[in-house]
C-alpha cells in the first residue's frame, strides 16, 4: 500500500532541497511531484522553451527542464491553472494537469490532488496556499517508509499550511475559487515592503542566538521476522487384515456316540481383523465345517502438512553493502523494474515477476548461502520455491538468478 505525503514551502530553494534529499534518500523520482506560482515568471530560470513542443503544447506553455530542480524531477514545465494563473509544475501530478487539456479543466489542481488521495477540503488549502505563493511538494511512498519520508520533509522552511489556513479565514477567505481570474491582480512574489512616510521610527534589531545539542538518528538495522509455513509431508504404513474361508462338506452315515457326545448346543466364534469391522460366526454341529484364515498386506500413503518455523532477515537504512550487509529491498527495485522491462516485454506486469526478485534478494541476504555459489544453492532454492509458490521455477528462474547475483554484487 502507498500513501501520498505533502509539504508547502516558503520558496523553490527549500522545496529543491526537500526533493534532492528524498532522491538521495531511495524515493524514485517518478512519485514526487513539485507546484510552484510561477507569477511574474519569478521562476522563469527554472524552464526554458523547448523548439520539440508541438503548437499545443507551446500554447498551454509548456518548457524543458533546467536548473537544479530539473536534474532531480521528470517532467518540468510550465501551465496555466484557472484560479490560480501561471504555475510551474514536476512530477506525476504535471502529467495529470497537461493531460486534462491546455490550462487544465476548471479546479483541475484540485482534482489532481484529489486522485492522490488528498481529502477535497484540504486541496483547497494547499491550492490557495500555491496561489497565494508557496512551493507544494508531493511524494507517494509505501507505508514502510512513511515515517523516514515524513522526516525528511519537516525541514526548513516548511509552512504550517492549517496555521495560514486559519488566518486566511479570519480575513474573509472563504473557499479557493477556481472561476477567479487572477490574470488583472496576480499575487505579487514575496518580497520586503518599502515605505516613504515615515518621519521617525523606531527598528527593533533581532539576532538569533545558535544553541547545539544532539539527538538520536537511525543509521541502520536489522528487523527479523519470523512465520509459520506448512510444508506437505507422506509416510507410507502397512495394514493388515484377515479374512476367514468356510468350507462346507455333506455328509450321510449313522451318527455314533461320539456325535450323540457332541450333539449339544454351542456356540463357534471366528473372528477377522482389520481396521474397519471385526465379523463373528455361529456355527451348529449339524455338517462338518473346516475354518482357516489368510492374512493379506496391502499399501496406503498417508498425506497432511507439518508446520516449520522460517525467518527472514532484512537490513535497514543502508544503502550499500558493507561485510555481510545488504541494502534495503527498495534499493534494487529499480534495478530490477529495468531487468524485467528488457526481459519480460509483453509477458505480463511487473507486479506478477516481483515476488521472484524479493525471493532471489532473500536468498541473497540468507545466512546460510554466505560462500556458496549460485550452482550449489538452486536446487535448494527450487524446492523451497516450488513449496511456497504455484508458480513455475522454470518461468522465473532466470529473474530469482539476477537478483541473488545482483544483491550479491556480481551484476
Amino acid at each position: 500500500m502507498t500513501k501520498s505525503l505533502i509539504g508547502t514551502y516558503r520558496d523553490m530553494e527549500s522545496a529543491s532541497k526537500v526533493v534532492n534529499d528524498l532522491v538521495n534518500a531511495g524515493f524514485h523520482r517518478n512519485s514526487i511531484s513539485l507546484i510552484a506560482n510561477n507569477a511574474d515568471d519569478r521562476y522563469a530560470s527554472y524552464v526554458q522553451p523547448d523548439v520539440n513542443l508541438d503548437d499545443t503544447a507551446k500554447g498551454a506553455g509548456a518548457g524543458a527542464a533546467i536548473g537544479g530542480i530539473g536534474g532531480l524531477l521528470l517532467g518540468l514545465g510550465a501551465l496555466a491553472i484557472p484560479g490560480i494563473g501561471p504555475i510551474l509544475a514536476a512530477g506525476p501530478i504535471a502529467a495529470a494537469l497537461a493531460g486534462a487539456g491546455i490550462g487544465a479543466v476548471t479546479g483541475g489542481i484540485i482534482g489532481a490532488l484529489v486522485d492522490l488521495g488528498i481529502p477535497e477540503e484540504s486541496a483547497e488549502v494547499y491550492a490557495e496556499g500555491i496561489r497565494r505563493g508557496n512551493v507544494l511538494v508531493v511524494v507517494q511512498v509505501a507505508d514502510n517508509r512513511t515515517d523516514e519520508a515524513t522526516r525528511i520533509m519537516q525541514q526548513k522552511g516548511l509552512i504550517d499550511i492549517e496555521g495560514e489556513a486559519k488566518s486566511w479565514r479570519s480575513s474573509g477567505w472563504t473557499g479557493f475559487d477556481a472561476n477567479a481570474d487572477y490574470t488583472k491582480n496576480p499575487v505579487p512574489a514575496r518580497s520586503a515592503t518599502v515605505r516613504d512616510d515615515l518621519n521617525d521610527e523606531t527598528i527593533e534589531v533581532v539576532e538569533e542566538e545558535m544553541r547545539v545539542g544532539k539527538r538520536a538518528v537511525e543509521t541502520g538495522g536489522v528487523r527479523v521476522r519470523s512465520y509459520v509455513r506448512e510444508v506437505p509431508v507422506q509416510e507410507q504404513v502397512n495394514l493388515r487384515e484377515e479374512h476367514v474361508q468356510v468350507e462346507r462338506r455333506a455328509v450321510d452315515r449313522p451318527a455314533t456316540s461320539a456325535d450323540f457326545d457332541t450333539f449339544k448346543e454351542g456356540t463357534i466364534e471366528v473372528k477377522e481383523t482389520q481396521e474397519e469391522a471385526v465379523i463373528a460366526k455361529e456355527a451348529r454341529v449339524v455338517e462338518e465345517v473346516r475354518v482357516s484364515k489368510n492374512v493379506d498386506q496391502r499399501t496406503e500413503t498417508v498425506q497432511d502438512t507439518v508446520r516449520r518455523t522460517e525467518v527472514e532477515v532484512e537490513q535497514l537504512g543502508s544503502t550499500g553493502r558493507a561485510g555481510n550487509s545488504f541494502a534495503a529491498y527498495e534499493t534494487y527495485d529499480p534495478e530490477f523494474r529495468t531487468y524485467y522491462k528488457s526481459s519480460h516485454s509483453g509477458k505480463g506486469s511487473y507486479d506478477r515477476y516481483q515476488p521472484a526478485y524479493r525471493y532471489g534478494y532473500t536468498l541473497a541476504s540468507d545466512s546460510r548461502y554466505q560462500g556458496r555459489n549460485w550452482n550449489e544453492v538452486e536446487a535448494e532454492a527450487r524446492r523451497d520455491w516450488n513449496s511456497t509458490n504455484q508458480n513455475s521455477w522454470e518461468d522465473f528462474k532466470d529473474d530469482i538468478r539476477y537478483a541473488w547475483e545482483r544483491v550479491r554484487g556480481k551484476h
